[in-house]
């Protein structure tokens, strides 16, 4: 049977996306043309206006509308602690969980020398540069797997020398090994917050 040259090209689109395989993009495509003309146009609009209407914030490296971020430009917010963490969607699941006023850093990955990622590759000279203006604590908030943990002892190492008296802090492992940040619920991520250690 042939299919619509539409239907295959927005299919086609939906496999280049993360986790969406030949089905679901096949789904989601048949899905669309049951839509309202008037709700898929409002659909592609806000796709179309993604990039366009986004920053990113030249202090923390978090997606925004503006730059700085609004968390950046929160005078409420405590300047001295850090909190890093690996992508966008993780200062969402923080912030979700209410319990913390410092401020982000947003690596945009992990040292992984399979992809050939270094730490050349991810945001660790912008957090040497941010430290020393004036940081009391850096709260490593990565992913508790073999990628984030390696990116951890590397962050550490560059700042303890660096840095006397500065303190490094790791999340709990309230969250369990393996998962993602992104995925916890406030809860967990509130008391991994409260019960962190030294690093």
């Amino acid at each position: 049977m042939r299919i619509a040259r539409a239907v295959k090209g927005l299919i086609e689109g939906f496999e280049r996306l993360p986790g969406i395989g030949p089905k679901s993009a096949a789904r989601l495509t048949y899905y669309l043309l049951s839509v309202p003309q008037g709700e898929l146009d409002k659909f592609a609009a806000a796709v179309s206006d993604l990039k366009r209407n986004t920053r990113i914030c030249s202090k923390c490296f978090n997606i925004a509308e503006t730059d700085p971020c609004d968390i950046c430009d929160n005078k409420d917010r405590d300047t001295s602690v850090i909190c890093v963490v690996e992508h966008p969607l993780d200062v969402l699941a923080m912030e979700r969980s209410d319990g913390f006023t410092g401020v982000y850093h947003v690596l945009g990955g992990v040292i992984d020398p399979l992809h050939n990622i270094g730490p050349e590759e991810i945001k660790i000279g912008e957090l040497e540069n941010r430290v020393s203006y004036g940081v009391s604590e850096i709260i490593l908030a990565l992913n508790p797997n073999m990628e984030g943990e390696a990116t951890c002892l590397y962050i550490k190492k560059v700042l303890s020398n660096k840095y006397e008296g500065l303190k490094i802090s790791r999340l709990a492992h309230g969250l369990p090994v393996g998962a993602d940040i992104e995925y916890a619920d406030g809860v967990t991520l509130s008391r991994a917050m409260e019960g962190r250690r030294d690093y």
